[in-house]
């Protein structure tokens, strides 16, 4: 199977620049995995799509404000820095613009000197191992002083960053949302749990490979990037209670479907995980904890449409996103959402 088989043709004025209000009012495509049938709702529908006795399984991480902009303190000479994963002590793994500015043994400082960075390591892929030092919470500081890392289809400012943070959103960790769950407001998750919709929560910390292209023509050449991901004891529970009285498990976003389907392949079962996954599921991939799926549109030709065609077909898929883009639907992180069932 090629990559350019997951293909489509989307014009630029369908990806969404910004967030649409309220959270829930949200174009919401669905779409039968069985039979390829689609209908059109609004996100608020979905109360009335999930039965009593499924469950939905939720992505908790929340987003770091990642991206920090400071000076080269021997030359005043401006930086970007953008942090992908704590490697603890204090220590970084960011990725630096420019590079040729950031070599080993660098320092910089950031927020007028809120905290300072030097660089104690280079990596083979070109991102730099950074040590900060800073006095007071670290976290705090870089909510004070750090940008949301929006992706690069995203050119419009954010005005307020909780927009892109889920409602839900606890464990801080992620380099980008799982951007399914921004849909949801408190009022609509109220309203599941009347109706006896039990929630469950996963985190999955969000790398930025979910932005990177897959480069290869083949897709089974294609190398995923590892996320580190938790089931809590109660969330397996749940998912196997579901099970046994023959409700659906709804995952809400690829990272929720690829968490639940992680802890399925490592564990042979459903019980409190946590550990690295690079899972890959593309088409002929046999789900073994996932019935349904809520998701956004994807990229052409990533890996987030092949896991989407994996749940409900390739040509289903292809064909349901030449409607989206008929019918004018909003593209990508900020964009309108898709129920497959």
């Amino acid at each position: 199977m090629k990559t350019s088989d997951f293909s489509y043709d989307l014009p630029q004025e369908l990806i969404a620049q910004t967030p649409i209000e309220p959270r829930d009012s949200s174009r919401l495509m669905t779409l039968d995995k069985h039979t390829g049938e689609t209908c059109h709702r609004h996100f608020y529908d979905i109360a009335d799509l999930i039965q009593p006795g499924d469950c939905l399984i939720l992505n908790d991480s929340r987003v770091l404000p990642a991206r920090i902009y400071g000076v080269k303190e021997d030359t005043g000479a401006r930086v970007e820095f953008l942090l992908l994963e704590n490697k603890g002590n204090d220590t970084w793994e960011v990725l630096c613009k420019p590079g040729k500015r950031a070599k080993e043994g660098s320092r910089f400082a950031f927020g007028g000197g809120l905290f300072t960075g030097e660089i104690v390591g280079v990596k083979e892929d070109g991102n730099r191992l950074v040590r900060f030092s800073y006095e007071g919470v670290f976290f705090a500081l870089l909510d004070e002083i750090g940008q949301m890392p929006l992706p690069p289809y995203i050119k419009e400012k954010l005005e307020d960053k909780e927009r892109y943070q889920t409602v839900y959103s606890k464990e801080i960790g992620s380099a980008a949302a799982p951007t399914a769950g921004l849909h949801f407001t408190p009022g609509l998750l109220d309203k599941l749990k009347g109706k006896w919709v039990d929630l469950g929560y996963v985190t999955l910390h969000v790398g930025l490979g979910t932005f990177r292209p897959v480069s290869v023509d083949r897709i089974t050449d294609h190398k995923m990037h590892a996320e580190h991901y938790y089931m809590p004891a109660s969330t397996a529970e749940l998912i196997n209670r579901t099970k046994e009285r023959g409700g659906r498990v709804i995952a809400v976003g690829t990272t929720s479907c690829r968490t639940i389907e992680s802890v399925a392949q490592r564990e042979g079962c459903f019980k409190e995980s946590s550990g690295w996954t690079d899972i890959f599921i593309y088409p002929g991939y046999e789900f073994r904890g996932v019935d349904a799926l809520i998701t956004n549109f994807h990229l052409p030709e990533s890996t987030l449409i092949m896991l989407v065609s994996a749940l409900a077909g390739r040509e289903n898929v292809l064909r349901a996103y030449k409607e989206a883009v008929k019918e004018q639907y909003r593209f990508f992180s900020f964009g309108d959402a898709m129920f497959i069932s």
